[in-house]
């Protein structure tokens, strides 16, 4: 377990650095505090560490392995009698210890987390509403498109404003209008323009339209790069309501049976997975016996196993997305792997099968 935290620890903060670093680009290109970073980073911490601990499982396995091998400990303790499969018994506590943590983690923490995430993205989304309403200056809330008021009244509204649109390619919409109010729809803020116009120029065409307008409301929520969506996101729902994946989770998630159903079992096989790596880490050790070189060529070995596992792993997933029925695929890479375990185990418990064998052979 020591091991097991060490790993744990330096692989939570590759993967976070990696995950802070995009944070850190959106948000503070986008005005935002530090304390804004930190809590995204932290409340996106779940799903990272979710992420590694197979993996920490699987180096803590091997490093102390390699270490009772290098002294002699499994030899000793082999030869007193006791089989790999007794050996293997506290490797097997030891995965159960990760797999109930990992299980905490991903039917409890990881869901609380993406709420908040998504709360904490509404938030901001008001905020940058807000710093929209600057007077007398150009404000460009995102690449392509610019906005600008002349004055804010007492009453609130907005007097001779202007908003040019470019983010798509073939058009460019210009919108003016003599004064607007902004305000909180459903679907996000709107800003609703009074006595205005419209032009709207067609770049592959160089034709120009205008429409004049007498009140017009636009969904100005959609040009702000950090509007959170009207959706819940699927990983915020519990395990059980994404296996069930009824009509109603999908029409408040706007996915499809097989992705929610997916994922439900997705949290299901992560903490066995644990268990799995662990188990693979040690039994792929085991029969490499004692040796002066080391066991390096068992480690690699070992890694290549794991490798071939989340291959597996990877075309399950895309296999079990196509149909809900697909769902018993993603259990394929953590049967595959306990197979493979329970081999090797077998193979390092009888070696006198193999010498056997090599000696009819010769």
């Amino acid at each position: 377990m020591a091991s097991f935290g060490f790993f744990a620890l330096v692989l939570v903060l590759i993967y976070w650095v990696n995950r802070a670093v995009i944070l850190f680009d959106q948000l503070i290109a986008d005005g935002q505090s530090a304390g804004v970073f930190f809590q995204f980073t932290a409340l996106s911490l779940p799903g990272v560490i979710a992420i590694v601990l197979p993996i920490a499982s699987f180096a803590a396995a091997v490093y102390v392995t390699n270490r009772m091998s290098n002294e002699s400990e499994l030899t000793i303790v082999q030869a007193t009698g006791f089989s790999s499969y007794r050996i293997a018994r506290p490797v097997l506590y030891f995965g159960l210890i990760v797999a109930s943590l990992m299980a905490v983690l991903v039917h409890v923490v990881e869901p609380l987390a993406e709420t908040g995430l998504r709360k904490r993205q509404a938030e901001i989304t008001e905020n940058v509403t807000s710093r929209l309403l600057v007077e007398g200056t150009f404000v460009h809330p995102t690449n392509k498109v610019t906005f600008y008021i002349r004055d804010i009244s007492p009453e609130g509204e907005l007097l001779d404003l202007f908003l040019s649109d470019a983010t798509d390619d073939d058009v460019e919409t210009t919108y003016t209008a003599r004064k607007a109010f902004l305000v909180k729809g459903d679907t996000g803020p709107q800003l609703v323009m009074i006595d205005g116009l419209i032009q709207t120029l067609n770049r592959e065409t160089e034709n120009l339209t205008t429409t004049k307008f007498n009140d017009f409301a636009f969904d100005i929520g959609g040009l702000l790069s950090t509007t959170a969506s009207d959706r819940i996101n699927y990983l915020e729902l519990s395990t059980l309501a994404l296996l069930r994946a009824d009509e109603e989770t999908q029409k408040k998630t706007k996915r499809n049976k097989a992705i929610l159903v997916q994922a439900g079992h997705d949290r299901v096989i992560h903490p066995i997975l644990a268990i799995v790596t662990a188990l693979i880490g040690f039994s792929t050790l085991l029969i490499g016996g004692f040796s002066r070189f080391g066991v390096w060529r068992q480690v690699v070995i070992a890694i290549v196993l794991i490798m071939l596992l989340q291959l597996v792993e990877s075309t399950a997933i895309s296999e079990a997305r196509k149909s809900h029925t697909m769902w018993p695929i993603l259990y394929l890479p953590a049967t595959l792997g306990f197979i493979a375990s329970f081999v090797m185990l077998w193979r390092s418990n009888n070696p006198q099968f193999f010498a056997a064998r090599k000696r009819v052979a010769s």
